[in-house]
Parts: structure tokens; sequence; C-alpha cells
């Protein structure tokens, strides 16, 4: 054959190749769609939390990959306040046909349940689970002047001066304030509890010796225990954070069955259909496998982790009791 026939065989045989591939790719993205269209337009997820916190940026990384893989864009929409509660009761009353999601802290929408008297949704009835997504281990640090350098230490120094220990939280009623209790209550210690308006302003007092610990989320204090201006004891997941792989979990070296995490989940209003709801469920899943997704999450201290809505259910009921006894047994009650 002609060299130039040969040459000419040769690109329309590529031509063809990245034809049937750029078709291939388009019926891919097609099929990552429902029957009946959906998504045929931008879809909304609130996050009930500040613009930049731990998740505003897991529910970024998140839908970019999940709009690429289904095509269609998603808008995420902070609206912060009340506990997460203005978020989240937004969400519940959305029109339930899969445009409006909420990315929701389970931890924070399972307190609420007990901790205030009225809302204006009820979480179990008015938002249907999707999936888990990740969540964020505690991590309880103590100042570095306190003589102790193990759990079974700290509540050995604190039985012995009981009332003189205090722990800092973000507020009356949050997730860092009831895993302090639960473990007050749970060691059998008297500490008082010091509520701030956020992590960022009990740091300084923290690190100066002004409160003895706190039992936060791991990201804020990340530079502070790796530069040694406080002291790591223990994580509050039930297994070991590879972030801080040599740090024991509480439950393996004092309290067997401690776990507190601040759980991510995605919902949709209660009557979305069941098709939608397994659609969202196969995508986000999918997404959560990516390494580039698992990476960047990581980097900030969280770690993915999908389920399926019945796994997520389950989720939310096992966290109402169990912070529903914290509140009943520490007697707490709305500021």
């Amino acid at each position: 054959m002609d060299i130039r026939l040969k040459y000419f065989a040769a690109v329309i045989a590529l031509a063809s190749l990245l034809a049937l591939n750029i078709l291939q790719s388009a019926q891919a993205q097609v099929s990552a769609k429902l029957a009946g269209g959906y998504p045929a337009k931008p879809i909304h997820v609130i996050v009930p939390f500040p613009a930049g916190g731990a998740t505003d940026i897991l529910t970024r990384v998140v839908v970019d990959k999940l709009g690429t893989r289904i095509g269609q864009t998603f808008i995420v929409d902070n609206k912060p306040g009340a506990g997460a509660n203005i978020g989240a009761e937004a969400a519940s009353k959305a029109q339930p046909d899969g445009y409006t999601l909420l990315m929701g802290s389970v931890a924070s929408h399972a307190i609420a349940v007990t901790y205030y008297r009225t809302l204006g949704y009820d979480f179990r009835r008015d938002l249907a689970p999707i999936s888990m997504v990740g969540y964020i281990p505690n991590v309880l640090v103590i100042t570095t002047s306190l003589p102790v350098k193990t759990v079974p230490e700290l509540i050995a120094y604190a039985k012995a001066n009981p009332g003189k220990l205090n722990f800092a939280s973000s507020g009356t009623g949050a997730l860092i304030h009831l895993t302090g209790e639960m473990f007050k209550q749970m060691a059998a210690i008297d500490i008082v509890h010091v509520p701030y308006k956020g992590t960022a302003l009990f740091l300084p007092d923290l690190i100066d010796g002004r409160v003895s610990m706190s039992l936060d989320s791991m990201p804020p204090h990340l530079p502070h225990i790796k530069s040694g201006k406080l002291r790591a004891l223990a994580v509050t997941s039930a297994k070991r954070s590879p972030v801080l792989p040599d740090l024991p979990t509480i439950a393996e070296v004092a309290l067997p069955g401690f776990e507190s995490v601040a759980p991510y989940a995605l919902f949709a209003p209660t009557g979305t259909p069941a098709d939608i709801i397994a659609f969202l469920n196969r995508e986000v899943n999918a997404v959560l496998l990516l390494p580039e997704v698992r990476d960047k999450l990581a980097e900030q201290g969280i770690e993915t982790s999908g389920s399926t809505p019945d796994a997520l259910a389950g989720t939310v009921k096992t966290e109402i009791a169990k912070w529903a006894k914290v509140i009943k047994d520490g007697n707490i009650k709305p500021e």
C-alpha cells in the first residue's frame, strides 16, 4: 500500500476511535441520569453552617465531583444559625423533588431532637436519609501545664481534685459540650463546663492554661498539637485516626464503648421519590471511593464513609438515643 494511503488509513482509524470514545463518554453521562431526566436542572445543597467550616469543605469537595459525574451543577447554600436548625428546617420544607438537599451533621440534628423544646421541623419525620458521607473524630486535648500524659492519669487526677478541672466547648448544647459531658458521666468525675462562642475563642485560653481541656473536633487543634502547644491524649472515635495514628482511642485505654464523632450525611425532604434517593445514594457512594476525594478530605481530618439509606437511618436513631441519655443524665437545658 502506498505510504500516503497507509497514513490516511491510520488517521481515519484514529478519528473513528476518538469519535467512539466521545460517544461512549456521552452515553455514560446520560446513563448517570434517571429515565425521567433527573437531574434536569441545578441541585441546591443546604449547608447549615458557615462557609469555610468542615461541613462546607466536605460538601464542596463531594458535590464538585458529583456534578462532574452526573453532568449537572450543584449549588451550595450556606444557611447557618440556631445550632444548624435554620438550614435543616429550610431543607425539610423544600419541595421533595430531589433539587434541594441537606448536608447535615447527624450529631447536631440528633442532639436538637432532645435539647430544644420546640423545633420547626421533625428530624426523623421530615428528612429522608440518602447516605453517610464522612465524619470527623474529636480529640481530647489538655493544656500542657496539667501533670498528666494519659487518659487514665487525667481521670485519676480529676477524681483526686474534684471541681478543679474544667473543659471548654463552643457553646452549651453543642456536640463538643455533650462529648465533654459524656466523658464526665462515664468517668464519674467532677469537671466544670466553660462555654465559649466557638473554638477560636477558647483556644488561647486552653493554650495558656486558663481552661484545662476540651474534647473538640480535630482540625483546629492539629497545628497546636504538632507544635507542642497542646497535649493530645486520645481520640473519641471507635478506631484510631489515620491523621494521628499513634494516639489511642478513649475506649481502648479508659472507657469501653465511648464514642463521639461528628458524622456528616446527605438528606432530602421526606416524600422525595425513592428512585431519586437510590440514584443519589449510588452516585454519592461512587464519588466517595475516588482517591482524590478521600485524600483531599483526609487533609482536613475528615474520613469518608458512605452507607445505604437504611444504615444512615440506623445511625440517626442511635445518635438520638445516645445524646438524649447524656442530656437527661446531665440535666442539661437550653440557656
